[in-house]
């Protein structure tokens, strides 16, 4: 199968699907759904507010095992849409995050169904189904949190982060927070008759970075990031204005409201909320006891990161973030997946639907 998502992870990586092409997100969603319909799978799609989502499944409504994916990759220059293949890796935007998946997702269902009719069953006895959705970099809104309004599934495998090794059950929840200093603006030959609002939010940020901690490596901890940091319209003028974006990561240790209450009674600069994002807490499920004992190298774990799992969660959902590995090269300059960790996990994949299919895990 591996040939097969190669070819079809090409063809994703060419479509430019970054927010600010609508249209190349609605391209690359019709593409899948003339992969779906070619095969005879019987799939809906869906728009919310301009984001394509695309769900083919057993029951309108359910799957035993939901595979989710998502389309929409975050910029990056032209070439990077030009996948290329060397050293046993696929370069591309995408390639790890998370095109690989959706490639990975619709070969599977393509196999599977196949199987299905090799033995005279419909598509109603698939023990899975497939989600993929457009706005996982931006948040999931109109993506995997509005699907999963209307769809369960008694487990869910988010094809997004992780390793073979690394089966995360965990991830971080996310505060991001806007702080805007303001000032008085003058010449900036007489700085002394302004107030540099620079000044100021350069101040509160250093406040608020050792009120929330050091950014220890590789340890489940709370985290912070000075993400973006605007001053001013001219290089002669004191600006009256200063904004910065905070990039919170936060644990099961931490209460966000608490977190933001802190952070406005240490500080002059406007606090403004701009996203709060939950953790996402796989919980126990037979399903994973049976991929672990399948993927024997696998171990549970955590993640720094947020994904659309976050959702699963909020709707009682028990679910995994899993992938194949790129050298932690998503969203970089040379993103890539490695070919060899693709064929594994497509293989353990494989294994773990198809005992599911003949072994039923009965959770109601």
């Amino acid at each position: 199968m591996t040939e097969d998502i190669l070819d079809l992870l090409q063809t994703l990586i060419r479509f430019k699907t970054t927010q600010d092409n609508p249209d190349e997100l609605s391209r690359c969603a019709d593409c899948i759904e003339d992969v779906l319909a070619d095969a005879g799978i019987e799939y809906r799609r869906f728009d919310h507010s301009g984001i394509p989502s695309i769900l083919a499944s057993p029951e309108p409504s359910f799957a035993p095992i939901l595979l989710m994916s998502h389309i929409d990759v975050v910029a990056g220059p032209d070439d990077l849409f030009v996948p290329k293949i060397s050293k046993n890796r696929l370069f591309g935007r995408g390639a790890i995050d998370d095109k690989y998946a959706v490639a990975l997702s619709l070969v599977l269902i393509q196999h599977h169904i196949a199987r299905l009719k090799e033995e005279g069953k419909e598509q109603s006895e698939l023990p899975f189904g497939i989600l993929i959705t457009g706005d996982e970099e931006i948040g999931g809104q109109n993506g995997a949190r509005r699907m999963l309004e209307e769809f369960r599934a008694d487990f869910c495998i988010a094809l997004d982060g992780g390793s073979i090794g690394n089966v995360v059950t965990k991830e971080k929840g996310l505060l991001t927070l806007k702080l805007v200093g303001k000032g008085k603006a003058a010449h900036g030959s007489r700085p002394w008759l302004g107030e540099n609002a620079a000044d100021q939010l350069i101040e509160d940020y250093l406040k608020v970075k050792s009120l929330l901690g050091p950014n220890r490596p590789e340890e489940w901890h709370r985290t912070m990031n000075l993400g973006i940091l605007t001053a001013g319209q001219s290089f002669n003028q004191v600006p009256d204005r200063a904004e910065a974006i905070l990039d919170i990561r936060y644990t099961e240790n931490d209460d966000p409201d608490e977190l933001v209450r802190i952070v406005r009674n240490a500080i002059d600069s406007e606090v403004i909320v701009y996203a709060r994002e939950p953790l996402f807490e796989g919980g126990e499920s037979p399903y994973l006891d049976r991929l672990l004992s399948i993927s024997e190298k696998s171990r549970t774990g955590f993640e720094h990161g947020a994904s659309d799992a976050r959702f699963l969660s909020a709707h009682g959902i028990p679910g995994i973030v899993w992938g194949a590995e790129g050298d932690r090269s998503a969203h970089a300059g040379d993103e890539h997946i490695n070919i060899d960790s693709l064929t594994e996990l497509t293989e353990l994949l494989d294994r773990f639907l198809t005992d599911c299919r003949h072994r039923p895990i009965s959770t109601r």
